[in-house]
This record gives structure tokens, sequence and C-alpha cells, in this order.
């Protein structure tokens, strides 16, 4: 019995059961995976470390000129060639993030097929000697239209997240601009806020 209820305050501490007072202890709906934002890294490997199996699928590839938004954010000319992939990644077969990333096509200097735009792009940079340093993020609440419905298979009206970061190499420059749209249900960002200490 003292084990067990270790074990439940663990669950509860964890956020993953909720105990209500004269009535019992319930599971709560949490997402599948959480992806703490205060650190930029493979969605691949994050999921795997989550216990699922991820897969990717391109969906998109294609080299069109900067539009005013894509180049504002790049610090390019409009016009200038990007190359523009199309991914969604997937939890244990279920969509989970449909992704849209720009990349300056004078940055990939070498020819690349297919397999290589399924895999990790932060490799694909690093190869091209622009490994990235940081990012910057914006989040905001959209819903899901016909078209992101019929890619994540959810139903028009659902709500998602969506993000938009721009990625700087190490000597500060911006190499790829992502649009991503997240499923709620399956994977929930979180940021880690500090302070703000001691108020007088």
């Amino acid at each position: 019995r003292v084990t067990i209820r270790e074990a439940v305050r663990g669950l509860i501490e964890d956020g993953l059961v909720v105990r209500r007072h004269g009535s019992g202890t319930y599971v709560t709906r949490r997402p599948l995976i959480r992806n703490s934002l205060d650190v930029n890294y493979s969605y691949t490997d994050h999921f795997q470390a989550s216990g699922l199996r991820p897969g990717r699928k391109l969906v998109g590839l294609r080299t069109r000129p900067a539009t005013d938004d894509d180049a504002e954010a790049l610090s390019l000319e409009a016009g200038t060639p990007i190359r523009e992939i199309r991914r969604v990644r997937t939890a244990d077969g279920r969509p989970a993030i449909f992704s849209i990333d720009r990349i300056p096509a004078a940055l990939l200097t070498r020819p690349l097929d297919r397999s290589d735009y399924a895999g990790s792009l932060y490799r694909v940079l690093t190869d091209a000697g622009h490994p990235i340093s940081h990012a910057e993020a914006i989040l905001r609440p959209e819903v899901a239209d016909k078209e992101l419905a019929n890619i994540l298979d959810v139903s028009p009206g659902t709500p998602v997240q969506q993000l938009r970061q721009v990625d700087f190499d190490v000597e500060g420059n911006p190499v790829m601009l992502s649009d991503e749209w997240h499923v709620t249900s399956i994977i929930e960002l979180l940021v880690y806020r500090r302070g703000p200490g001691p108020v007088g």
C-alpha cells in the first residue's frame, strides 16, 4: 500500500493523474508529448525520447523566388531563389506537426536529393557550413482550415498551435524560416520562465 501511494504521488507530481477530494484519482487528459521551447533540437530525437515512434514524410520540395515576407525574415532581396520544404512529422503514425521550411538556395552548395530533405534540416545546414546557433520564435493560436485539417488528420476548425521561427547560424545570419502547425492533442509547447526573484 505504501509503494502504491508513493507511485500515485509521483504520477500526480508529473501531472499524469489528478486527485479529487471525496471522489477519487483520475487520469488527466494531456498531450502525448511536451516540447520545451527553451532548447532547439530535433523533433525526431524528442519523439524517440518520449517513447513514441517518430516518422517524417516529405510532401513538397521546390525552388521558388523569395516573397517579400521571406526576404524580410531571411535578410534577402525579394525574388532571391529559396528552397521550400514541406513535411509532416508523425508520432506513432499520427500526424503531429506540419512544417514549411525555407532556406536560401545559395547556402546549399551541393546537390541534394529528396532523402536529404526528409531528414534533419539542421544536419543539412551543418553540412553546408551553417550550423545553427540560436533561433527566434513567435507562437500564435490558429484553427485548422480544410487544407490543414486534411494534412494533420483533424477536423476543420480544430485549434492548432502555430509557430514561426527564424534560425540563425553561428555568424548570426538568418538561414532558415519555418512555419509549423502543431496538433495540440499530441504535442504541447512549454516555455520555462525565470524570475522575477525577490520583489520589494
